[in-house]
């Protein structure tokens, strides 16, 4: 699959985030027969084998003319899952997998080997040309303002310097909440548009009451980024962090220290005070669509 043909699937070009503890199933089905591509973290399930249900389970329920969905990998030491789940992706032929803290060619060329795509976050223009090297499809610039471990550049000047050198598939990730943004990510140079914290409160996303509510109460205020939970920056709900006792020294966390902490202090990114409500996702999706066929009408003719 090509990165056209990927989009070719899409009815907006837009990815659905995988975030930590809030996507699962139901959210990944939801979001493909809507339109978008829906995404999940392998670590969302506890082992290996549960993650294969997963994707056994998710497989099962899409069709043909659903769009692609995809899988988020941490590629670090820090994960000693990683290799097991790689493999169980090439086994199902996953058709998109974004990877984290860490570009590996030997990864790329295993899931080029079946026909999938790799999509890999970066903050900063180093990651980026790191990506590129590893022979990434897409490059997902997370810039400021976005939800979990975000970076703090400007999406204007983050895109900028990314396109100075990648003229492949440039996926933008901060605060996107409206339909109209991911036509404004297209004319600053970007392919796609990312969302994450507008998914949170989502009928079928995995996080608790308490976060939901949370979420539809706060606004961009209510973010703080902060090393002081996993040792690397992150946007966070700030009266969640209130409400919990923060590392006097934040260092690398193992994997199951951080899924620990990030079930009572809840990631949310600037665009929260989008999120009025719990509503189904499909809905939000094609609140999505509408929006952006309304922006590209008004600016595009």
């Amino acid at each position: 699959m090509t990165v056209e043909d990927f989009a070719g699937r899409l009815r907006v070009p837009a990815i659905v985030a995988p975030m930590f503890l809030v996507s699962g199933p139901d959210l990944v089905v939801e979001t493909c027969k809507a339109g978008l591509c829906g995404t999940f973290p392998a670590l969302n399930q506890r082992t290996s084998e549960g993650f294969e249900e997963w994707l056994v389970e998710i497989k099962g329920r899409l069709g043909p003319d659903d769009a692609p969905f995809g899988v988020n990998l941490i590629v670090h030491p820090s994960n000693p899952r990683v290799m097991a789940d790689l493999q169980l992706c090439v086994k199902h032929e996953v058709p998109l997998i974004i990877t984290s803290l860490g570009a590996v060619p030997d990864l790329v060329k295993a899931v080029h080997g079946y026909g999938g795509l790799v999509f890999h976050d970066v903050i900063k223009r180093r990651h980026a040309e790191k990506a590129a090297e590893a022979g990434v499809d897409g490059i997902i610039a997370v810039a400021a303002g976005a939800g979990g471990h975000a970076g703090t550049f400007s999406p204007f000047a983050l895109t900028s310097e990314i396109r100075e050198f990648w003229d492949g598939a440039l996926i933008l990730s901060g605060s996107m909440s409206h339909g109209g943004h991911i036509a404004a990510a297209q004319m600053m140079g970007a392919d796609f548009g990312y969302f994450g914290s507008h998914f949170i409160a989502a009928e079928e996303s995995m996080a608790p009451q308490g976060q939901k509510d949370m979420m539809i109460e706060a606004s961009a205020k209510d973010i703080t980024y902060t090393d002081k939970v996993t040792g690397v920056g992150a946007n966070f709900l700030t009266p969640s962090l209130e409400a919990a006792t923060l590392h006097d020294a934040p260092g690398e966390m193992s994997i199951n220290e951080e899924a620990k902490a990030w079930k009572t202090i809840w990631s949310a990114g600037h665009g929260t005070g989008s999120v009025k409500d719990v509503r189904p996702t499909r809905e939000l999706c094609e609140q999505l669509i509408a929006e952006y066929d309304e922006a590209k009408a008004k600016f595009c003719g």
